[in-house]
């Protein structure tokens, strides 16, 4: 990379406990065990103050997981955003392309193998699983270009798609919110749910914890529990981006 032409500057906001936001250009790799060829980046953490591992891995030609990922009490989940991989547990395998993922319950490893010729980009994510007498999560395999996009909260601009059954056995779930040019939430929202957010095109406006802060494609944001949040979508791009959420299950005391 070599020495910058510039003063060394960061649109990185960290407020640990709070909320986070981490732009593409900071990102350092990180050494994973059982990943190979990969470039790892973790995003989200305990560290910061997240319930929650969210990563951005970037697959070489021939990279591989081959240890497997999660198990034991650990739910994970993969989103292909580029290239071809294999993503597969000891009882199930699927071929994810672009807008493909896997959700993998707690005891089910997760293991991923890139088969593009080039490099791969996914979105990788794990958190303990929070058990719920009589039910269990299962295997989910799908693609978010075959998912049927809803009008969020009755606007007519703003769009969402669940990538995860509405079943009492999940304890999470995957969304993908777009918002048309000019699109916003419809309220600023204050709750107990945690999110961690990719942006995948466009650019907003995000309220967060009484402050608004320019947002883009390429971004993280990492939302912690009871920050008020809410974006405009501004410029001529649809803003867009996939978050987990925490779901179906009380507070505990």
């Amino acid at each position: 990379m070599g020495y910058p032409k510039d003063l060394l500057i960061s649109r990185a906001v960290i407020k640990h406990g709070s909320y986070a936001i981490i732009p593409p250009e900071g990102l350092v790799n990180n050494v994973i065990p059982g990943f190979e060829d990969c470039k790892v980046s973790i995003l989200a953490s305990p560290k910061m103050g997240a319930s929650f591992v969210h990563y951005l891995v970037k697959m070489d030609k021939g990279g591989k997981n081959t240890q497997g990922f999660g198990g034991a009490a650990i739910e994970t989940f993969v989103f292909c955003m580029e290239g071809k991989i294999k993503a597969y547990t000891q009882a199930q395998d699927a071929v994810l392309e672009a807008g493909g993922y896997m959700y993998c319950p707690p005891g089910e490893k997760l293991y991923l193998e890139n088969l593009a010729d080039g490099e791969a980009k996914l979105i990788l994510y794990k958190q303990k699983y929070e058990a719920l007498d009589g039910v269990q999560p299962w295997v989910v395999v799908g693609n978010v270009n075959e998912i049927a996009e809803r009008i969020y909260d009755d606007m007519e601009n703003v769009k969402i798609i669940d990538l995860l059954p509405t079943d009492l056995a999940f304890d999470m779930n995957m969304h993908i919110l777009t918002f048309d040019p000019a699109g916003s939430h419809p309220f600023v929202e204050t709750h107990v749910q945690e999110h961690g957010a990719y942006l995948f095109s466009g650019e907003g406006m995000y309220y967060l914890d009484n402050e608004w802060i320019p947002v883009k494609k390429g971004d993280y944001i990492w939302f912690g529990p009871y920050v008020p949040q809410a974006v405009y979508a501004v410029g001529r791009e649809k803003l867009s981006y996939i978050y987990s959420k925490d779901c179906n299950r009380d507070a505990a005391l």
